[in-house]
């Protein structure tokens, strides 16, 4: 099969990683890709929100299944605009319709898709332009902490939590104007906070049959202890420590199955992946968000710990198969370091010069290392960096403290100029011994 891959960050690194590996893999292209998907193969200089450009390359090069990164190609249409071009019917595309990529592009959508199916979630209101005097009334209700969410896109980061009002009605004036977030945050979700632990999950759907991968847990705050802004994500584990096959059971009757058929009883068509943010509150589980693609960088770990094919999962997926096929994981657990510029989530500086070592197998434990690129390009002969998220370092291990070892360990080794990194990725949630 000939494969293009859109995006250029980690999880696409990832993604090429893993489909690289793939017996049923012919030819690999990467729009636009980094340094590390160079490697894997071929980086094209496409603009993923170029349809147009998108499907001129497809039938160039014979392309047979688009496998899409991010959320933002799904939101405008991708595959709507494929399935309107007789001459791009026979791509497949991994990923879901315009109407699909609501789950994610709307929180508005999403909010009121879980209340309409049944599916355990916060209380939220939500709020548009022109409310902000309501929405800072609903805000005099609820007790702190507060959580103020972007309805739109915004890269992760549109979230806002607080401890103190006068922040919160703040957030929501300069959201509702415009001034922060631009048009994601033209609409606005009020949430109720929840406490517990946070646990992602991500399923392969054709939008009737459905596939769970490995459980992650992500790390989004810029510093340890969960402090400072709200990132794309500063590292993941997988698994997720002490999931009982109890909350996997509720999991499944109260959140997937319900999104599955809730989407057909909506008539909405769906192929691709679905996350589940999901968040377990004294053994329940509660959805908090969905995204309709990999997340990033849980993608490193949970791929990481695949043990099936995923470009024959791919192909199930697209040709109504996926019924028929397993996934299986690998023993033991996997952790993600991710290494980013100075000043992010806010402004950095480019082009310092990247180097990293070989990833290995460390013979003392037998943990193994993995290197996924993310903000980065080739330069010359070498390589520097060109985002905010420069790098994943991904450890697997027999167990957690093992992996969470071997992730470290290769994080510092490399080296750029304004290199930052959380320390305490997956401590916590190591089993006291």
């Amino acid at each position: 099969m000939r494969v293009l891959i859109l995006g250029s960050g980690g999880r696409e690194h990832a993604m090429a990683w893993k489909l690289s590996q793939s017996s049923l893999l012919d030819k690999m292209f990467i729009a636009p890709g980094n340094a590390g998907t160079d490697m894997l193969g071929e980086n094209v200089a496409l603009d993923i929100m170029d349809f147009r450009a998108l499907g001129d390359f497809c039938v160039a090069e014979s392309i047979d299944m688009i496998v899409v990164g991010p959320e933002a190609p799904l939101a405008e249409g991708l595959v709507d605009a494929f399935r309107a071009d007789a001459s791009l019917n026979n791509v497949a595309i991994v990923g879901p319709s315009k109407a699909g990529a609501q789950l994610e592009s709307s929180k508005c959508f999403s909010k009121e898709f879980m209340e309409r199916h049944r599916i355990p979630t916060a209380k939220y209101a939500s709020f548009y332009k022109g409310e902000i005097r309501a929405a800072q009334a609903y805000l005099d209700t609820l007790k702190a902490p507060y959580v103020i969410k972007a309805s739109g896109l915004a890269a992760g980061k549109g979230v806002i939590i607080t401890e103190k009002l006068q922040e919160a009605k703040k957030a929501v004036s300069e959201m509702l104007k415009g001034a922060s977030f631009g048009r994601a945050g033209r609409e606005v979700v009020i949430e109720q906070f929840l406490t517990g632990i946070e646990v992602s999950m991500f399923v392969l759907t054709d939008g009737q049959s459905w596939r769970m991968l490995p459980s992650a847990m992500d790390y989004k705050r810029i510093g340890d202890d969960d402090t400072g802004p709200n990132t794309g994500g500063m590292g993941a584990i997988s698994p997720v420590p002490h999931l009982t096959p109890e909350f996997m059971e509720k999991v499944k009757n109260q959140v997937i199955i319900p999104t599955i058929r809730g989407l057909e009883r909506d008539g909405i068509p769906y192929c691709g992946f679905i996350f589940f943010g999901l968040m377990k509150v004294a053994g329940d589980p509660y959805l908090i968000e969905y995204n309709v693609r990999m997340g990033d960088p849980e993608a490193q770990v949970v791929l990481a710990r695949l043990e099936s094919d995923l470009l024959h999962l791919f192909d199930g997926l697209t040709t109504g198969m996926l019924s028929e096929m397993h996934v299986v994981e690998r023993a033991g657990a996997a952790a993600s370091v991710v290494l980013a510029s100075e000043g992010y989530p806010g402004a950095y500086k480019k082009g310092k010069s990247f180097e990293a070592p070989s990833p290995k197998t460390l013979e003392e434990d037998g943990a193994t290392q993995m290197l996924f690129h993310a903000g980065t390009e080739n330069s010359g002969d070498g390589v520097v960096t060109s985002g905010g998220r420069v790098a994943a370092c991904v450890g697997m291990g027999a167990d957690l403290e093992k992996a969470i070892d071997a992730a470290y360990e290769l994080a510092g080794k490399v080296d750029f100029e304004g290199k930052i990194q959380r320390s305490d990725i997956g401590r916590l949630a190591i089993p006291v011994k």
